[in-house]
């Protein structure tokens, strides 16, 4: 199993997810593949918090409607991650 990422890390996905680089369906998988693992415990509570939001950040209200969380969103979710004590 993966290793619980950094901060840096995560910050890192969200960047590529916003910018492009990475799908949300991609963003979601490498999000899955660190929390599927509960045996590990993240020293930094605003890791786990923002993995488990990038775990469901490919969700749809339906098939072919709009993405659960918005573009804006996840800018926020972002934000909150830089910003964390």
């Amino acid at each position: 199993m993966p290793q619980i990422p950094s901060r840096h890390e995560v910050v890192a996905v969200f960047e590529a997810l916003l910018d492009g680089r990475m799908t949300r369906d991609e963003a979601e998988r490498w999000a899955g593949q660190r929390v599927a693992d509960d045996t590990q415990d993240p020293n930094d509570p605003a890791v786990w918090k923002a993995l488990d939001q990038l775990y469901g950040i490919d969700l749809r209200h339906g098939p072919e409607q709009p993405f659960l969380h918005s573009r804006a969103q996840v800018f926020q979710w972002l934000d909150q991650l830089r910003n964390a004590p």
